[in-house]
């Protein structure tokens, strides 16, 4: 997933019928094996109002989005999630596949396995097979900056390799420090990371994502300043880093790791309020943490992002089959594509400007 890495699990996980026995794989184990989801469902405290006359027909909607400069039939998103073992190639290829076809962007995870290690770089380079229109590379922040005296520093020519891998468009940087904070193995060292980042977006294109806490608005303005394309907010109310890399520590055995997964489940700035922050910069937002349905989707637009992204809540249908992943995917579009209809949208431009309210515990966020 994100941040990958670390640790030996014991055994397949029995109801995806993969081979989870590499390090790599440890995330997917967790996320199809346990609960890992946030307390609380933000995304349901954004109500879109009902158009009782929407003056447009069904067969009149149009779900066609712009996102980084290239048109996607439907303004979804799959967030990277994996690769670097070898089970990884029949997920990103279910991912893949599905997603050329549907029209959408994809992400993979984090490469550092591929472009450090040499880890089955298959796995990611199985995504160029397919007609995706828009595709992100991935490495973390952490990684690009001194970790410790034999780490490896990604330089500008391991980043490229990234994006040739999988003849990406843009550069997915991932900002994962609540998760590295819980691993065993985490990194630790923060200072600087800004500046790398700013380093590379001269040099490549290139969005920052985070990986389930989110994105405040003063650190998107400080990405903005360094020339950063975009972000990708992933805030709380979905899969829960701290979560998943809780079970790792149990599995491990690191006692106060895992406790502190367990201690942080739940922080972070929930999706809908960072979407909301981070909108009005002007660049690019994709909303995920949490999407789970075209409702969902739609309610994300609604509040500013121009695309949603989704990331657990597919896994498990890319771990079974592309038809499945195909199915989950049209299903997530023709939810979407109902949302238009009951708010009267005939385009995406229409559903930007829906009506909302916000209730609940996102409302309580925004009077802080």
């Amino acid at each position: 997933m994100g941040a990958g890495g670390g640790g030996t699990s014991k055994a397949p996980d029995d109801r995806s019928g993969l081979d989870l026995s590499h390090r790599k794989a440890e995330h997917v184990k967790v996320v199809l094996g346990q609960n890992v989801e946030g307390r609380y469902r933000f995304w349901d405290d954004i109500e879109l109002v009902h158009n009782a006359l929407p003056e447009i027909d069904f067969d009149d909607v149009d779900p066609s989005a712009e996102l980084f400069g290239r048109t996607l039939r439907a303004p979804l998103v799959i967030t990277g999630m994996t690769g670097g073992f070898p089970d990884a190639r029949q997920i990103n290829s279910n991912l893949a596949r599905a997603a050329a076809d549907a029209g959408i962007a994809m992400g993979v995870g984090s490469e550092r396995a591929a472009i450090v290690k040499g880890q089955f770089p298959e796995s990611y380079a199985c995504v160029r097979d397919y007609a995706v229109p828009l595709r992100f590379a991935n490495v973390g922040a952490p990684q690009l900056i001194a970790q410790g005296p034999s780490d490896t520093v990604l330089g500008e020519d391991q980043i490229r390799s990234a994006m040739e891998l999988i003849h990406a468009d843009l550069l997915a940087v991932h900002l994962n420090f609540l998760q590295e904070m819980v691993q065993p193995e985490g990194d630790r060292r923060a200072r600087g990371s800004l500046e790398r980042i700013g380093a590379l977006a001269r040099t490549v294109p290139l969005f920052v994502k985070e990986t389930g806490a989110g994105l405040s608005r003063e650190v998107a303005e400080r990405l903005r300043s360094k020339g950063v394309r975009g972000f990708d907010v992933s805030g709380t109310g979905g899969t829960s880093f701290a979560a998943v890399e809780h079970y790792r520590a149990l599995e491990r055995g690191a006692v106060r790791e895992a406790r502190v997964g367990k201690t942080f489940w739940n922080w972070g700035i929930p999706s809908p309020v960072s979407v909301l922050e981070v909108a009005p910069l002007g660049l690019p937002v994709i909303a995920s943490g949490g999407i789970r349905s075209g409702l969902d989707m739609a309610r994300a637009i609604a509040l500013g992002a121009q695309a949603a992204g989704v990331a657990g809540g597919i896994l498990r249908a890319a771990a079974e089959s592309y038809e499945a992943t195909r199915a989950e995917i049209d299903q997530l579009i023709h939810e979407f594509r109902v949302a238009m209809f009951l708010t009267g949208s005939r385009r995406i431009s229409d559903l930007a400007r829906a009506p909302y309210v916000i209730r609940g515990e996102t409302r309580a966020w925004l009077r802080r």
